[in-house]
């Protein structure tokens, strides 16, 4: 029976700690796989949760049981009955993210002199989860929160040969998610890059997961207020229902809206969130806006509001109004999970770069020659099934 490791980038957030404790209970018997959107299908080398093991970096060092109870997303009663494997379950030490993300900073760091170290420490550390945890394969997922963009002159990601050179000489620009990636495909550990962050959608990390022949994904999961937009999107297209205006609003409490407090990093989300609508109309809507408001009070229970301005037949003005609350990481868990489980599948098979059959996964889809992505969900989760079909 095959196995699988999951390895988190950002073990001990939200995301991360939420998704360890669904699978531990499954496993124990305690829950059913029915809210995992693939629990249904067999087949198509996809392993089984049963099989599921789990490792991976965080910059705080709580175990999985303290990590799930303070982010408060899981009902105690629920954690009571996998307490003691939850406590097994400790991060490694990140990677010091303080030039890219001041808002959360941690002390369980990595304890290195330069970047090559860094990158040398991950990959010992996925070698060695890799033989005591007895998996077939290792699939790394960065759910970390949201860094500030790079610089646009960073031209040490436009090739493998400048990436090595900068991590050899401890370029200021090259940032952990960058690390993570390189870490993991090196490493032959597919990779799926659940943030908005740069990382495998860079001309260095292609050409690496081309040699190494790695498959990967992203990037930016899409779990809530995007997910509706590319369901609704088409459905308007498809009945000539004109969009005038489109005005999107997020209020979140987690540490995704401290994160994105930092106004560089709320920028990259920004654009993630905003790059879909008019690929899928067919036109641009220039009242089309997005924002972020980092509200505490909320916590994980995000809040998104949609305003949405039609125009209909006679040019007959309509409007929808949407009111999302959710979940943020009870969305996302589930995702992070099948995502590992498919890219597992596409290693299996000898697939390898962007796995473009994912893009119903994510915002900013990654595709395998460049060309613009799909963002229409429904065709995007058909491409899925007819991968899985084949």
């Amino acid at each position: 029976m095959a196995s699988l490791g999951i390895a988190f980038v950002g073990m001990g957030g939200a995301i991360a700690s939420t998704a360890i404790v669904g699978i531990e209970r499954i496993k124990s018997k305690l829950d059913t796989p029915e809210f995992l959107p693939l629990s249904g299908l067999s087949g198509g080398h996809l392993v089984d949760y049963d099989n599921i093991r789990f490792f991976g970096w965080d910059i705080n060092s709580s175990n999985l049981f303290e990590a799930a109870r303070n982010h408060g997303i899981v009902e105690r009663q629920q954690l009571d009955p996998i307490r003691e494997r939850l406590e097994t379950l400790r991060p490694l030490p990140g990677i010091d993210n303080g030039s890219f993300q001041q808002r959360l900073q941690g002390d369980h760091l990595i304890p290195t002199t330069s970047l090559r170290d860094t990158v040398n420490r991950l990959k010992a550390d996925i070698s060695r989860f890799r033989a005591e945890g007895a998996c077939d394969d290792i699939v790394v997922v960065n759910v970390t929160s949201t860094e500030r963009p790079l610089s646009a002159n960073n031209h040490a990601l436009d090739s493998l040969e400048g990436l090595e050179f900068a991590i050899d000489r401890d370029e200021a620009l090259i940032s952990p998610s960058v690390l993570y990636a390189y870490a993991a495909i090196s490493s032959g550990a597919p990779f799926a890059n659940f943030t908005p962050n740069v990382a495998t959608d860079c001309a260095a990390l292609r050409e690496l997961s081309h040699r190494r022949r790695v498959p990967f994904a992203g990037k930016d999961g899409k779990t809530g207020q995007t997910l509706l937009k590319t369901a609704l999107a088409p459905l308007f297209r498809a009945r000539a229902l004109r969009v005038d205006g489109w005005y999107s609003t997020n209020l979140l409490g987690n540490q995704d809206g401290v994160a994105l407090a930092d106004e560089r990093a709320k920028s990259s989300k920004i654009e993630s969130k905003m790059n879909c609508l008019d690929s899928m109309l067919g036109y641009h809507v220039n009242s089309h806006r997005v924002e972020i408001h980092f509200h505490p009070p909320k916590g994980d229970n995000k809040e998104a509001w949609d305003s949405i301005d039609l125009s209909g037949f006679l040019g007959i003005r309509m409007q929808i109004k949407v009111n999302f609350q959710c979940s943020d990481s009870a969305l996302a868990a589930p995702l992070v999970v099948e995502l590992a489980r498919l890219l597992q599948a596409a290693k299996i098979r000898g697939e390898f770069g962007a796995q473009e059959q994912l893009s119903s996964f994510f915002k900013s889809p990654e595709t395998r020659d460049l060309h613009l992505a799909e963002h229409a969900f429904f065709t995007q989760h058909q491409s899925l099934l007819d991968w899985l079909a084949e």
